[in-house]
């Protein structure tokens, strides 16, 4: 696993010994990138279930401003990659369960222009991400939240505020969900 491009374009990252990780496939991360293409620049990084900071460590690399990255397990990995990638200047790690440090987060009036979801799959992790979201005001009012889910997961709960604007699906394994607010996507209306 690699920086695809930008300023630390090539660096490998650093995996977990003895863990069992499922981390972004580069051609995943290739697409994600893609999309978002400029809308990366400048944004105020946020990556939940961080694993090794893959996801925003490339945001900050093709020059997202800060990232702030949460993982109970791989909090000391994140930081290692992130210096080893010369990103450390600009990275805030979080240890603590993924849910305390949102509702930490939210309590402390934060917010994230790009949030990054990436949960273990199956475990109604992403659901509980979404209804977090939905409530709080941790996304940013122009922000955009990719929520990465299995293939089959399609069970996604009832939002009201944030709407899904677009779908890819890779393969059998992986699916990307792009959300933002429905009242920035009116008013982008008008």
């Amino acid at each position: 696993m690699r920086i695809i491009t930008g300023s630390a374009r090539g660096c490998r990252l650093k995996t977990p010994k003895g863990q069992t990780t499922r981390p972004t496939s580069d051609r995943i991360k290739e697409s994600l990138f893609n999309i978002l293409g400029q809308k990366v620049v400048g944004r105020r990084v946020l990556d939940l279930f961080a694993g090794t900071g893959n996801l925003g460590l490339e945001a900050l690399s093709r020059g997202a401003a800060s990232a702030c990255f949460v993982d109970q397990a791989t909090a000391a990995l994140i930081k290692e990659n992130a210096v080893h990638t010369r990103l450390a200047d600009r990275v805030e790690v979080h240890g603590g369960d993924v849910f305390a440090e949102l509702a930490h987060l939210a309590n402390g009036g934060r917010s994230f222009d790009l949030i990054f979801c990436d949960p273990p799959y199956h475990k109604g992790l992403s659901q509980r991400a979404l209804a977090f979201m939905e409530e709080s005001q941790v996304l940013a009012h122009d922000g955009i939240l990719v929520v990465e889910h299995g293939a089959d997961e399609n069970d996604m709960p009832e939002l009201s505020r944030l709407c899904c604007v677009l779908n890819r699906r890779y393969g059998h394994t992986t699916q990307l969900s792009f959300f933002q607010w429905k009242a920035y996507l009116e008013e982008d209306d008008l």
